[in-house]
């Protein structure tokens, strides 16, 4: 029997050099463009910007509980939105507050939800590990480990039914890919070549256990991708442009009707697991190491030297700036959910007077 072999496509980074305004221009204005850079920035920002804020909101007590950042990972999520169409699905973790975002979901709503105002997501009652927005086309922020991928697959699979031309795009952590969940969801999705992408985090840590310590394999999704006939995918996770480009060969195969991908994006989260997590367990040096490539800053130091003029850098994030301030104080003030919504939507056959 033949061996099988497994193609890799490893997608690296490169350091642009300064060049004639001319040459900058003709590398802005490539395969991705000035537009969607610029969105991809500001998406960025927003990302970063709205985390910041909850971390700050909550060590003034206006946000309970805890709640799971993605800081350092921001690349991830806006790169593979810009590839998205308005009707397609995400499906992501409790570290879904990135994702959320950038399907379009509003600042004041994903603050309310964190602080529990009636002006959140979901009026305040899900929190921040529970994020949702089904009109923006966000379809849950998922708290079980590798819950979500078959759904994934099952929204995938019904507009592969219906003939929408809608994907699915399904993000998870690298502890996912040791979950059989994981494994079945791939299976079928092979199988039905179903239009579903799946994109690994790889932050290096599932939870407080670096992934390498308890998986068999060096690249935790993609080394397993060939077990599926899959292309093993592997891209900077930190880099917006490298991102975009594997994110949408992903987004037309599927839409093409030849099935999914499975993409593992390396990358690194700045803070530890939650808010209770210390990272004490990083070895020394290595956040450090991490924060020398910083996704904003990696992409700010892109724009720059394609070209664009730093005062419309600058005014992207400036605005962005007053739009987190605007929605902060507006969350601040939304009141917290009466008692007629409260106890409303708690169970499938009622609320809880009707059941006492």
């Amino acid at each position: 029997m033949a061996k099988r072999t497994t193609k890799r496509r490893i997608s690296k980074s490169t350091k642009p050099k300064k060049q004639a305004a001319r040459k900058s221009k003709i590398q802005l204005n490539d395969d991705i463009g000035e537009k969607t850079r610029l969105r991809m920035w500001q998406l960025q920002l927003e990302i970063r910007h709205v985390e910041q804020r909850a971390h700050d909101l909550f060590f003034q007590n206006l946000i309970k509980g805890t709640s799971h950042l993605a800081i350092g990972q921001e690349a991830i999520a806006s790169a593979c939105a810009a590839v998205m169409r308005p009707d397609d699905y995400t499906f992501c973790t409790y570290r879904g507050h990135a994702h959320t975002l950038v399907r379009g979901a509003s600042m004041e709503g994903v603050l309310g939800e964190l602080m529990g105002r009636e002006c959140g997501l979901l009026g305040g009652k899900g929190g921040s590990m529970h994020l949702t927005d089904v009109e923006k086309g966000a379809m849950g922020s998922y708290a079980i480990i590798g819950a979500h991928l078959p759904i994934a697959a099952g929204a995938a699979w019904k507009a592969q039914y219906l003939k929408t031309g809608q994907i699915s795009f399904c993000f998870f952590g690298d502890g996912t890919t040791n979950i059989g969940a994981f494994h079945e969801a791939l299976n079928f999705s092979v199988v039905w070549k179903l239009p579903v992408v799946f994109v690994c985090e790889n932050n290096l840590y599932m939870e407080y256990t670096p992934i390498s310590d308890v998986t068999a394999v060096e690249h935790p999704a993609a080394d397993r991708a060939g077990a599926y006939g899959l292309e093993s995918i592997i891209v900077d996770g930190n880099d917006a442009d490298l991102v975009y480009r594997v994110a949408r060969d992903a987004a037309d195969k599927a839409r093409a009707g030849d099935g999914p991908s499975l993409i593992e994006a390396k990358t690194y989260r700045h803070s530890g697991h939650s808010r209770a997590d210390p990272a004490t367990y990083r070895p020394e040096g290595e956040l450090e190491k991490w924060l020398e490539r910083d996704p904003l800053k990696i992409y700010r130091k892109r724009l720059i030297d394609f070209g664009v003029k730093e005062s419309k850098v600058v005014a992207i994030e400036k605005a962005v700036l007053e739009a987190v301030d605007d929605a902060t104080e507006f969350a601040k003030n939304s009141s917290t959910p009466s008692k007629d919504v409260l106890m409303t939507e708690v169970w499938a056959d009622g609320g809880a007077s009707w059941r006492n």
